[in-house]
């Protein structure tokens, strides 16, 4: 008796196939996780070492290896994988490959939202006419933001202010043209800020910039 397919653990959100759940044959046992972070080096006259600042985070990505088998039903596996490898063509309502959720493990709370970036078909048995009927796939899934976290949101007030870590060398007027264009709000941080002198600012202070608004 060939084993029923479980619940799939991919699911469409947005596009023609909008909340389908990928079926799988045979669940994997493991996946791996991967995030890193980016940084700049600050290198100050007369420091045997740079300052290191965060300059932001990069996508994380899900490689997954899955196995499907039909030889029992003697039926094409490729009716289940491509149910997988199909994610990475063009939705015609998004024009692009859809938005997913990979849901086996995920808190509730922050669910794993990415895309299909690739997938490796490997077809490791066959019929006598040359239908493939045992397949191992290689899977990686890309985060994809499609709204701010609970971390990030947490760094945004209502009224849009954002958070900006001083580095070395900044200086308010320079914080005010990067961060509006115009070098002239420059009071407009330093009042929400209470700083009175604008010419000094220690390296790791921790900034609100007011929305523009």
């Amino acid at each position: 008796m060939v084993r029923k397919p479980q619940k799939g653990f991919i699911q469409v959100l947005e596009g023609k196939q909008k909340s389908k759940q990928i079926e799988i044959l045979y669940f994997p046992p493991e996946y791996t996780m991967e995030k890193s972070n980016s940084f700049s080096e600050i290198a100050i006259p007369g420091l045997e070492s740079p300052y290191v600042q965060y300059v932001k985070g990069n996508a994380g990505s899900i490689t997954i290896e899955a196995f499907y088998d039909t030889y029992e039903d003697g039926t094409d596996v490729r009716e289940y994988t491509n149910n997988l490898s199909n994610l990475m063509n063009i939705d015609p309502e998004l024009h692009a490959p859809p938005p997913l959720r990979f849901i086996w493990g995920m808190p509730s709370k922050e669910p794993f939202t990415c895309v299909l970036e690739r997938v490796t078909q490997k077809f490791i048995m066959f019929l006598y006419d040359g239908t493939p009927i045992r397949a191992k796939l290689n899977i990686t899934l890309k985060e994809f933001k499609m709204e701010l976290n609970v971390r990030e949101k947490s760094l945004q007030s209502s009224d849009k202010t954002k958070v900006y870590i001083t580095k070395q060398g900044d200086s308010l007027w320079l914080i005010a043209h990067r961060e509006y264009g115009n070098s002239s709000m420059w009071r407009q941080i330093a009042d929400k800020n209470n700083i009175y002198d604008p010419k000094y600012l220690e390296p790791g202070t921790r900034l609100l910039i007011p929305s523009e608004e």
